[in-house]
């Protein structure tokens, strides 16, 4: 009962949640905002096209020329570029008097980012880097700093050349293992073009696939700010899929939609290489971290302080791309946090990895939790979208989307995704689902077993968990240990706390091997790894020497697994900071290791000839 009451007041104050910052837009008392015009100021924005050649960003320059300047006048950017109070949503008190602003921007910057001398001056320029979301964009100028924000002047408005363009691919394996999905985001509706994607192998004919459709509207959020301030229409989501390819091999795509006049808009040209049969003996490399979000080239919204290590993981990855095959992304994906908005720009961010390697993705609480919504945690860290952005905007190979928890087979790895916003304890639907998916891979043609969760359902020396007393989320690994040991784990990994650490294979908090760095023949026990330094404010470790606890790192970073074959894994945890390798070890074995009788982990056997 007493662990219970610290979990308990734990998530009350929001440590036990994901050790949570605040989305730099929900800063933004937007609703409280007030008209005072100035005419005496000038704001102006240009190119007034962007990417007139095709492309979906375009660096923007704001001029401000202010004869009343002061220290905490903002810059907030508008989209669509045309706002009023006659279209804001009244979540509790229909009566009541709407705000002058009902839409939060979707970035701001403060007006002396770049001129230190603009209060003095009254005269600066800000530069945004924009992407297309679909509408036209303006520029507003603000005085009494985000809490007490009065309007004093509006810029011309601007638009990038076909706002409406399928933009952002994002690859994703299929439910087989020769099939590939594409989803992808335009302001087509299919009354106005049918979308589907034209890919084939490299130098061969090409073919067509078409592609459904999804949307969502206000009244699907769950809770502000999704549907209040955080509202923004999220376009159209188009998936496809790309059915009997051959594997390892190299295809190309494109997304097209065809207009209701017979003419058509293209995206650009993408390729990919399929997935390798279940079992094939070859080079196979995985990429695995959590917690990453997204953040802003330009320095706006205060993103340094939120998801400092985002832009440093996202790079190191794309400067590697050659050498990665798939993306696990497990858990808080963005950090919208209920501003909808975000959800484009953290699509942009990773399109250039996504489009070209499947982007895996596992529900965490920042996607799914909040209150009287069948959330396993009655918190409120979705801001409203109660999974509906993740399930819609990304393609994951689930039964149903809105548990997502699947499983899915890259070459000679299988691995069992879990939600750990779902309950997951015995009796469960999805620990019957665990025991399935653990149970029916076959370890000689899949030898590495890999098991995955956003929160800490294993073992962490995180600060907090260190004050609940069981270095892990509680009630995390009660039920699933006995399933890691009798199916032979080999890695269990967990974002949520945003740190690095690895353990020794352990079982019943029980070191079972005394190797370090090279694993070979029988293991014992599963490896526990906390990868969640993926790009958000960094996590403390708990005092405590913990002894099961091999190598820990107060920094942004993510895994790298590379099999070379059935007998040989290699482990790597590089920094994002660099790229460079500070944790590693590796795992040779042959089959007969794998069927080895383990503790708590042995085939019944009979003395009958």
């Amino acid at each position: 009962m007493k662990s219970f009451v610290v979990w308990f007041f734990l998530v009350l104050v929001g440590v036990a949640s994901g050790h949570s910052g605040e989305q730099p837009l929900s800063n933004i008392a937007i609703d409280r905002a007030t008209l005072a015009l100035d005419e005496s100021l000038t704001i102006k924005a240009y190119p007034f096209i962007l990417a007139p050649k095709g492309g979906d960003t375009e660096w923007v320059t704001v001029d401000l020329d202010n004869p009343n300047p002061s220290h905490d006048d903002w810059v907030g950017v508008f989209s669509p570029a045309k706002f009023n109070g006659s279209t804001c949503y009244l979540e509790n008190d229909h009566k009541q008097q709407p705000p002058y602003i009902c839409t939060a921007p979707i970035k701001y910057n403060f007006a002396n980012f770049s001129n230190l001398d603009y209060v003095k001056t009254g005269i600066t320029s800000l530069k945004f880097q924009l992407i297309n979301q679909r509408a036209d964009f303006s520029f507003v100028l603000f005085k009494g700093g985000l809490s007490n924000p009065k309007l004093v002047g509006v810029s011309n408005y601007i638009s990038f050349a076909n706002p409406k363009a399928p933009l952002y691919p994002r690859l994703a394996l299929g439910k087989l293992w020769n099939e590939m999905t594409l989803t992808w985001t335009s302001g087509y509706n299919l009354l106005e073009a049918v979308p589907f994607i034209e890919w084939g192998r490299k130098g061969d004919p090409q073919h067509r696939s078409p592609a459904g459709t999804l949307t969502f509207d206000r009244n699907t959020m769950c809770g502000s700010p999704a549907r209040t301030v955080g509202w923004r229409d999220p376009g159209f989501i188009h998936t496809s899929f790309m059915k009997d390819l051959w594997p390892s091999t190299l295809y190309t795509y494109k997304m097209g939609h065809m207009l209701s006049n017979g003419s058509y808009v293209w995206s650009k040209m993408y390729s990919f290489r399929s997935s390798p049969y279940p079992g094939q003996d070859s080079l196979q490399r995985v990429i695995i971290f959590g917690d990453m979000g997204k953040a802003e080239r330009d320095g706006s919204n205060e993103y340094s302080n939120y998801q400092p290590g985002s832009l440093n993981t996202t790079d190191q990855l794309i400067h590697d791309l050659k050498n990665i095959d798939i993306v696990f992304h497990i858990g808080d994906i963005t950090y919208a946090n209920g501003y909808i908005s975000q959800w484009d720009q953290f699509t942009a961010q990773v399109e250039p990895i996504a489009s070209t390697v499947p982007y895996m993705i596992a529900s965490g609480n920042h996607e799914r939790d909040w209150p009287g919504t069948g959330s396993f945690y009655d918190v409120m860290d979705s801001g409203g979208e109660c999974g509906v952005l993740a399930q819609t905007m990304f393609y994951v190979p689930a039964d149903n989307r809105a548990n997502f928890w699947y499983s899915t087979n890259y070459g000679m790895f299988h691995f069992c995704i879990a939600d750990s916003e779902h309950d997951w304890r015995e009796g469960s639907e999805q620990y019957r689902f665990i025991e399935h998916c653990l149970a029916s891979v076959d370890r000689q043609k899949q030898p590495w077993l890999i098991f995955a969760a956003h929160r800490v359902l294993g073992y962490s020396s995180d600060k907090w968990y260190g004050l609940e007393g069981s270095f892990e989320e509680p009630m995390g690994r009660e039920s699933l240990q006995k399933l890691w040991q009798k199916y032979k784990v080999d890695i269990a990994f967990y974002g949520h706390v945003h740190n690095y650490e690895r353990t020794c294979p352990i079982y019943q908090n029980q070191c079972v091997n005394s190797e370090r760095s090279h694993y070979s023949g029988i293991v014992n026990g599963t490896i526990h790894v906390v990868v969640g330094g993926g790009g958000s404010h960094l996590s403390e470790f708990t005092p405590i020497n913990t002894t099961w606890s091999l190598y820990r790192d107060y920094d942004w970073g993510f895994v790298k697994l590379t099999a070379f074959n059935h007998s040989s894994l290699l482990f790597e945890y590089k920094k994002s900071r660099d790229g460079k390798v500070y944790d590693s070890f590796t795992i040779s074995r042959d089959y007969k290791d794998v069927l080895a009788c383990v503790h708590d982990g042995c085939e019944p056997t009979t003395f009958a000839s």
